[in-house]
């Protein structure tokens, strides 16, 4: 092991122990006060954090790309990161390669979605038609990952949710495209809506299987 790996281990590890703060200290100002904070309440708010950024970052990046504004690379860098977080979040329960693999396949979910907008920007259909294929054999690789981890994840209700993702944020680029801007909103507030029964579905799963844990 090199010296760069062994600091990105080190980092990893270090993320890893400082993760459980990730599932509570979103809400550590709401339940200052609180003597025995409820664990699974505290993991079910952590995780629709989590995933409300996901569909709010992926938004800002389609709002500032399509308006060709110049902070869309802002937006794609956040919302990469937003992706490391989540890896970061699954790492005190499935360990730190799990984690790693999570974040991998997230941002390489995160990756093709930029080239699906750029492709209908400039209406490349070719390119369009290619992108998409492969955002769904990622979508089915999340799927297959998180079942595996979890057998409360079942893979056929874990993709029916990444496919609806996938959909919902390919109608929010259509309708920016195409200046329909009620629509546009509209498809935002169903994907976010996705989103959340995502972190639910998520955290739900965690709380049944480490139940010791929450008990």
């Amino acid at each position: 092991m090199n010296g760069q790996e062994r600091r990105s281990l080190l980092s990893w590890v270090i993320v890893a122990l400082a993760a459980a703060c990730i599932l509570g200290g979103f809400l550590s100002s709401a339940y200052a006060h609180t003597e025995k904070p409820d664990a699974k309440l505290l993991l079910r708010q952590a995780m629709r954090r989590l995933w409300a950024e996901h569909a709010i970052w992926t938004r800002q990046y389609i709002a500032a790309s399509i308006a060709g504004s110049p902070d869309a690379p802002e937006a794609a860098n956040r919302l990469l990161r937003n992706q490391e977080d989540i890896g970061y979040a699954i790492a005190p329960f499935y360990g730190i390669e799990a984690g790693k693999r999570l974040t991998g396949l997230l941002k390489a979910h995160v990756l093709i979605g930029l080239e699906v907008v750029e492709a209908a920007k400039s209406d490349d259909q070719t390119k369009l038609k290619e992108a998409d294929e492969r955002w769904h054999a990622g979508a089915d690789d999340l799927a297959a990952f998180l079942s595996n981890a979890n057998s409360y994840w079942p893979k056929k209700d874990i993709r029916g949710l990444w496919y609806r993702h996938l959909s919902l944020t390919t109608e929010q680029a259509t309708a920016r495209l195409q200046k329909n801007w009620k629509e546009d909103i509209a498809a935002f507030d169903r994907d976010f809506d996705q989103m959340m029964a995502m972190a639910d579905g998520l955290a739900e799963g965690i709380i049944k299987q480490f139940s010791a844990r929450f008990y």
